[in-house]
């Protein structure tokens, strides 16, 4: 059985809908899936109702909160989250609010460099989910100013890039809370690049993180090594998954293409079971 424990659709900056993700993961044997859109919990019904076609499939309802860091940006996944909760859900109002004002910015700089694109262009890519910046690298590449989506974020709209613009973010610890406080498990995603992320887990970890990506689409196997002895000296599960987005957005990886520990799955499934339990008996 695979599993896959980060994937976005179209309510965030994927390509595919909650119900053509769903399909697609079933195709590919993906018996455990998770889906995580940034800062939006509203692929979860629709994932959920198509997962009733498939029996043998696990549906896990999650997210993935972007945080602020001493030196760039950390996010953090939620698993088996309340997304009902209102509080929480205002929350993430205000930070999807913020992202759309950021992408705002990064369309008024592209246009100062001389690389006009329309912002009713990039809504339009967006559909019915939340603008991102796979979207203004879009349309980018619609206007031919780029020749691939990942030169979009190499050159103008990573976070180095001379368009690129801040938004609104909860801290690591206060992003562990929420997901905590709506009886989530909290995970750390793709850390291979963050450094020395030990002082980070040594915060989190009292906050509630129960996990942290080990297996991710672009790491080595000495990443995932050094990732999975951490992961063992701070009891934390070594998850991970494809952060698949579609095809031809991100680092390419195919979705389930990444061998994420079926074990480690399954035991997260069973803690989430026994918060849950805990949760009916208060």
């Amino acid at each position: 059985m695979k599993v896959d424990l980060h994937t976005h659709t179209t309510v965030s900056d994927g390509k595919l809908s909650p119900r053509e993700l769903v399909a697609l993961a079933h195709k590919r044997g993906i018996g455990i899936l998770a889906i995580t859109d940034h800062d939006s919990t509203d692929a979860i019904p629709e994932a959920l109702e198509a997962a009733k076609a498939f029996p043998t499939m696990t549906l896990i309802p999650g997210i993935e909160m972007s945080i602020d860091a001493p030196h760039g940006e950390i996010h953090i996944l939620g698993y088996f989250i309340d997304y009902k909760d209102a509080d929480f859900q205002n929350t993430l109002v205000r930070l999807r609010e913020s992202r759309w004002g950021r992408a705002r910015k990064m369309v008024e700089k592209l246009a100062q460099l001389g690389m006009p694109v329309s912002w009713e262009r990039v809504v339009q890519l967006a559909g019915e989910g939340s603008v991102g910046r796979p979207h203004i690298a879009q349309a980018l590449l619609e206007k031919g100013y780029i020749s691939s989506i990942q030169e979009a974020f190499i050159k103008y709209i990573g976070r180095e890039g001379p368009a690129y613009a801040e938004r609104q973010k909860l801290t690591a610890v206060e992003a562990v809370q929420l997901i905590t406080r709506v009886h989530g498990l909290a995970v750390l995603a793709h850390p291979g690049d963050a450094g020395d992320i030990e002082p980070l887990l040594s915060q989190l970890k009292p906050a509630g993180l129960v996990g942290m990506e080990v297996y991710y689409n672009s790491y080595h196997r000495d990443v995932v090594n050094r990732l999975a002895k951490i992961a063992r000296k701070h009891d934390l599960l070594p998850l991970g998954g494809s952060d698949y987005h579609g095809d031809g957005i991100g680092p390419g990886t195919e979705l389930g293409a990444v061998e994420v520990p079926l074990e480690a799955a399954l035991k997260l499934i069973s803690m989430a079971r026994d918060r849950k339990e805990r949760k009916v008996q208060l």
